[in-house]
């Protein structure tokens, strides 16, 4: 069995500094990371810690430290992508040992039985993603080197609409380019994502994409085109994918309240 562990969204920023002037990020993931130690023993091992963009809210050397400080309770290998608040080369010199020393940051590595594949979304001073072509095909070559095996692929802009209407204007440009690419692959396929602080399940080109809750906050499932444009505070967790001749995601919620009572 391998195990991933995908966190997403922490938005974390240098010490002192709150997000929109009123979000203090760091402690809700320190709680996180603390709930996942405490629970260690009943979800079982983690192979790979696998955080799906947004790191960082300001892209500053400073709060990918931070954040780096925050997961090393943890002792796990991290695996990054960039998400639209990231900032390409701090976070490649943070993670120089994982992430290519230039150009897009996608990579893959095989951890157990999985290959892991990243993919960079990040267009550097705008919300929305697009998947260059350089991107798209290192994706093709990458999917292709997986010779069979069962691969999880990250990306931080989901590659499908939420239909929040705010978040999806901010959406990946090119789904449709991507939905071509992984429509072609016949092996096990996963597809996980972040970006809409809230988790989502539906079928890109016939597999299964999940988009990751956020520690700090979410936004509202609200379909209207004038919804209110904005986040709210939610505590939320983060999500498990194994593969043990088939894959399953499971979501980690929040602390849950007294219990278990018997039936």
């Amino acid at each position: 069995m391998t195990t991933i562990l995908q966190i997403s969204d922490t938005h974390i920023v240098p010490e002192g500094a709150l997000v929109s002037e009123r979000l203090e990020t760091s402690g809700a993931l320190s709680r996180l990371i603390s709930r996942i130690n405490t629970i260690q023993d009943q979800i079982g091992s983690i192979d790979v810690v696998l955080v799906s963009g947004d790191l960082s809210d300001d892209g500053s050397v400073q709060s990918y430290e931070r954040f780096k400080a925050l997961l090393a309770p943890l002792d796990l290998p991290i695996h990054v992508v960039p998400g639209n608040h990231d900032a390409r080369e701090p976070m490649r010199g943070a993670f120089a040992d994982h992430l290519p020393t230039d150009g897009p940051l996608n990579w893959i590595e095989r951890v157990g039985d999985l290959v892991l594949i990243g993919l960079d979304t990040l267009v550097e001073g705008f919300g929305h993603g697009t998947l260059s072509p350089q991107t798209l095909s290192f994706l093709e070559d990458a999917l292709s080197k997986a010779k069979g095996a069962p691969v999880l692929l990250a990306m931080h802009h989901p590659p499908f609409p939420s239909d929040i209407d705010f978040m999806d204007k901010i959406g990946l440009t090119n789904s449709h380019a991507f939905r071509d690419i992984v429509s072609d692959h016949a092996g096990a396929l996963r597809i996980v994502c972040g970006h809409i602080h809230s988790m989502m399940v539906t079928d890109v080109g016939g597999h299964i994409a999940i988009s990751a809750p956020s520690p700090c906050s979410t936004f509202a499932y609200d379909r209207r085109s004038d919804a209110p444009v904005g986040f709210m505070t939610l505590e939320d967790g983060c999500l498990l994918h194994r593969w043990d001749a088939g894959f399953q995601s499971i979501r980690i919620g929040p602390v849950a309240g007294p219990g278990p009572f018997p039936f």
